[in-house]
């Protein structure tokens, strides 16, 4: 390819990309040409006189005309390189909507869950930098920790440590069912005023850990059964 189509491809791209037409300056600077500015304006003097391009104002720089278009894609195209990044593209994309509709289900398990047990449900998600939690503020309205606002600070503390409460949750002992762990069984003091009840989903291709965090006085057996419930309408 020689430096006028190189040119020309510069300027499809720079008004594909951009809606604006493009002078030469904007050619030789971005694009990083080696030669003046005087022989870029040459260039594009000859691809204006062969139809491939023209000044929509005056003053303008220059945009493609529909025969430049039709030169472009007829002759100028690297096929196979444009296959490749389409699918790069899709891939992403297809990977980041994957994420985002795994994310939303998780939430409205979670949600489930707490509205159902009325505990703080909580879910890892699956990119695993985060913690998905719902339903705090319903637990420390309960009397043990309505009447200690330090415990209750201690609770709400710990969700907020994202990355220390997500250490945690790798460092107990859980499998895919139901895990109870009741005040001075956490490892964590400031969660020893409650229970924790945690199990591992499995969603899309994803895994994680989901569970229930209230008082030391909750209807183990039902909410047990709940996170079970939960999860198996979340991986099915």
């Amino acid at each position: 390819m020689d430096r006028r189509e190189e040119i020309f491809k510069a300027i499809v791209k720079h008004f594909v990309d951009t809606a604006e037409p493009v002078g030469s300056k904007t050619i030789l600077v971005g694009y990083h040409f080696s030669v003046s500015s005087a022989t870029i304006r040459n260039d594009m003097a000859s691809l204006e006189n062969e139809g491939l391009i023209y000044q929509p104002h005056t003053s303008a720089g220059r945009i493609p005309t529909d025969y430049g278009y039709r030169y472009f894609v007829d002759k100028m195209i690297d096929w196979e390189k444009e296959k490749k990044a389409a699918e790069q593209k899709l891939t992403k994309i297809f990977q980041d909507l994957k994420v985002k509709k795994a994310k939303e289900r998780i939430y409205d398990a979670i949600s489930l869950l707490s509205h159902t047990t009325g505990c703080a449900s909580f879910a890892t998600l699956p990119d695993n930098a985060r913690t998905f939690y719902i339903g705090l503020a319903r637990v420390i309205q309960e009397p043990e920790f309505r009447n200690d606002p330090v415990r209750a600070a201690q609770v709400m503390e710990i969700f907020e440590e994202n990355d220390r409460f997500i250490s945690i949750l790798q460092s107990l002992d859980t499998t895919d069912t139901p895990r109870v762990f009741i005040g001075k069984e956490n490892a964590l003091p400031q969660i020893q005023s409650c229970s924790l009840i945690v199990i591992i989903y499995s969603f899309e291709g994803y895994k994680g850990y989901m569970g229930l965090l209230g008082p030391t006085r909750m209807k183990y057996p039902f909410n047990c059964a709940v996170l079970e419930k939960v999860k198996e309408l979340l991986e099915n």
